[in-house]
């Protein structure tokens, strides 16, 4: 351990018990899972949503949904509290979601996005973020039925990014324009 450096104990860190993760504040967004193929992937987005205390998760078509192992591997046991709803299919959860008050975007590249950086949601909204396929992404189905996309600016040669990595950078851009969950 470096000179200066301590290791703090969970208990000085102010985690939360899951009692008192739901009954807190949650942060107005919520992912939307369009047939994640990975577990794994499923799992991080369950631990990203725990760490900034969303709404809950929407796991729509095949993909995989608590307890599945891959999911438990990366989740460590966010999904005992994140809330989560499974659904056939994507564009109905959209629209159940939409019905509910909320915006729905997709994360996506294509025509007329608007740059993560430039969103700015307000904390009286609530949102919903599409997150598509890993191969495939959103399809033209997701994309009709949303109420705008965003994208994540990229500069290299594959133009991707992990989709868990990018609900984290999500996240993060939320959390800029909202702040921290709101316990009041």
């Amino acid at each position: 351990m470096a000179e200066g450096h301590r290791a703090t104990s969970m208990d000085a860190l102010g985690r939360l018990s899951p009692e008192a993760f739901e009954a807190a504040g949650k942060l107005p967004l919520r992912f939307v899972l369009d047939n994640l193929r990975s577990g794994l992937n499923v799992g991080s987005v369950f631990r990203t949503a725990d760490a900034f205390r969303l709404v809950g998760v929407e796991l729509c078509g095949y993909t995989v949904r608590p307890p599945h192992r891959d999911i438990l591997k990366t989740a460590l046991g966010a999904t005992e509290h994140v809330p989560w709803r499974g659904h056939e299919d994507t564009v109905s959860a959209i629209r159940s979601l939409q019905a509910e008050g909320m915006r729905v975007f997709a994360l996506e590249q294509a025509s007329g996005f608007t740059a993560l950086q430039d969103w700015s949601p307000q904390p009286e909204e609530c949102w919903a973020v599409v997150l598509g396929n890993e191969v495939h992404g959103c399809s033209e189905e997701v994309l009709s039925a949303v109420d705008g996309v965003l994208e994540i600016p990229q500069f290299g040669v594959k133009h991707s990014l992990n989709v868990s990595v990018a609900a984290g950078m999500v996240c993060w851009q939320a959390f800029r324009s909202f702040g921290p969950p709101s316990d009041g």
